[in-house]
């Protein structure tokens, strides 16, 4: 057996669907086994594995048993010469497998090969190489400055950000997203550490390949896509934990008492850190808009109010204190509370449900006021024309806002994307179907062809001119479909159009779905 691939698997059934079908393709010729570990997934995975690939081996855990624990149950059982880790967020080339079998083999010293991930926009992601982080190397990737200086060899040590990314060379840390491995080396190092629940492991075991004798290359000449993080998403404030917790083992297992005292105290302080910013951003996200809402109804009110009774009964005059201090604040809870009613304040939040609460909430008021005992009856005209201005002010500092913040609020003035289907007909007809279906505003600017005799009336350009299409057409998503084009193509196509700032999606063939970096069609929204 040349090749065991093992795929731990949790509740990313599209994603994973992908992945099996490229790896498919890349295995053949290949004396070749497939694992798929999955743990405990609730979306189906498993009966799509069963149904649509039944060569694969699929071992179904009954709880998340996490990375390492899952991957060490298929390495148990491997027999191939060598053992690919590879996360089901990947898409790999048709040839992927077969070169790598051939580096290795050329490079007897190696222990492991990493290659050349680029994300779902085909961008490079830096941690397809890394160095050791040493407690001065981690330090600054906590800190921040590997970002800021990311040419910098002496602060962006940990991505290696001063190697040539184009260049075959050696790399202390391999991702376990694509991890190659000789197995007479994992026989020599052992299984993965299982006090790695997620993130570290693959630190963890690049190390001890190293410290068993081994070298660890980064080979760029393939590429895959990874979209990183579908089942664990950043933002969790779990998943953060997790990632530094993941530092703190490797530094108590690998570095001197002094070195990792102080290490553990310093990542402990980032956890405090990013955990408190990662509440505060919760707390502004989810608070921001119903609280600008308020204060602007309460501004408008008390803004009527103050013209309504200079109006009304001369300058000078002034309702009650009890007017201004409670019973409008009551108004603008109303009116918040309806709002919410009918859009529950959920990102990304619509136009409409703005128009719709406050309409809905000055109702509630009028017919509130007519109940009222005549003593807190002061003025049903703020109420009818407060509500009136609330319909215009509420929705447009919403359209303002959407514009600051276009991934919090929906723009219903904006125009939805100018897409591009690179495709054949057939495929392109099926993704527009899909498209009209989800309600989508995107227009569909037309087809990028396969081949170039292929010059169809909705034909903008071949896949060889696909950046003079991007620039022409002023296209700001591209979606490929898988039908006719191979996973080198596609990636070939990312990568070129890398720096055009185009959202990407794959459609792949005979599937209703079009997959990208943060979600899988069809959602609520496209």
């Amino acid at each position: 057996m040349d090749l065991s691939v093992i795929i731990v698997s949790y509740n990313v059934k599209h994603f994973l669907e992908q992945c099996l079908h490229s790896v498919h393709k890349a295995s053949e010729n290949i004396d070749c086994e497939v694992f798929v570990v999955d743990n405990n997934s609730a979306d189906g995975s498993c009966s799509m594995i069963k149904r649509e690939f039944p060569q694969v081996k699929l071992i179904m855990n009954h709880d998340n048993r996490g990375f390492s624990a899952a991957n060490n149950q298929a390495i148990k059982e491997a027999t191939g010469r060598f053992i690919l880790l590879l996360n089901p967020d990947t898409i790999v080339e048709e040839d992927t497998f077969k070169r790598c079998i051939s580096f290795m083999d050329d490079h007897p010293e190696a222990g492991a090969t990493g290659v050349k991930m680029i994300d779902g926009r085909g961008k490079l992601l830096p941690e397809s190489k890394r160095a050791l982080p040493t407690p001065k190397t981690a330090f600054f990737k906590i800190i921040g400055l590997s970002y800021i200086f990311p040419k910098s060899k002496f602060f962006n040590r940990y991505y290696l950000g001063h190697l040539d990314s184009m260049k075959t060379t050696e790399a202390d840390i391999i991702s376990g997203a694509f991890m190659f491995l000789r197995r007479e080396a994992v026989i020599k190092t052992g299984l993965l550490d299982e006090d790695y629940f997620m993130y570290g492991e693959d630190i963890d075991y690049s190390y001890r390949l190293l410290k068993a004798g081994y070298k660890n290359y980064y080979y760029p000449e393939i590429r895959i896509i990874h979209y990183k993080g579908e089942s664990t998403k950043k933002e969790d404030l779990n998943v953060l934990i997790n990632f530094y917790n993941a530092m703190i083992i490797f530094v108590r297992k690998h570095f001197s008492n002094g070195s990792m005292k102080a290490f553990v105290l310093l990542v402990k302080g980032a956890i405090f850190f990013r955990a408190g910013l990662s509440l505060v951003r919760r707390f502004c996200k989810r608070v921001f808009i119903p609280l600008t809402d308020g204060v602007l109804i309460y501004f408008i009110y008390r803004l009527v109010t103050s013209v309504w009774e200079t109006h009304k009964f001369g300058a000078g005059y002034n309702y009650p204190g009890i007017f201004t201090e409670e019973i409008v604040p009551v108004y603008t809870l109303i009116i918040i509370i309806s709002i919410a009613l009918f859009s529950d304040y959920r990102i990304p939040l619509k136009v409409s449900g703005a128009i719709k609460g406050v309409g809905a909430g000055t109702a509630v008021i009028l017919i509130t006021y007519a109940l009222l005992p005549l003593e807190l009856r002061f003025s049903r005209a703020i109420i009818i024309f407060s509500g009136l201005i609330s319909l215009i002010a509420v929705p447009g500092l919403r359209v303002l806002f959407s514009m600051i913040f276009p991934g919090i609020i929906l723009n219903p003035f904006v125009k939805g994307r100018s897409t591009v289907i690179v495709s054949d007909q057939e495929g392109y007809l099926r993704v527009k179907e899909l498209i009209s279906a989800s309600g989508s505003k995107n227009t569909i600017a037309g087809r990028v062809s396969t081949m170039e005799d292929d010059l169809g009336e909705d034909v903008l350009g071949n896949i060889n001119q696909i950046k003079e299409v991007i620039r022409i057409n002023r296209i700001s998503e591209i979606i490929f479909t898988t039908r006719d084009l191979t996973a080198s193509q596609i990636i070939e196509s990312m990568h070129t159009i890398s720096r055009s700032n185009v959202v990407i999606r794959i459609s792949p063939a005979g599937e209703k779905l079009i997959i990208g970096s943060k979600y899988t069609f069809p959602k609520s929204i496209y």
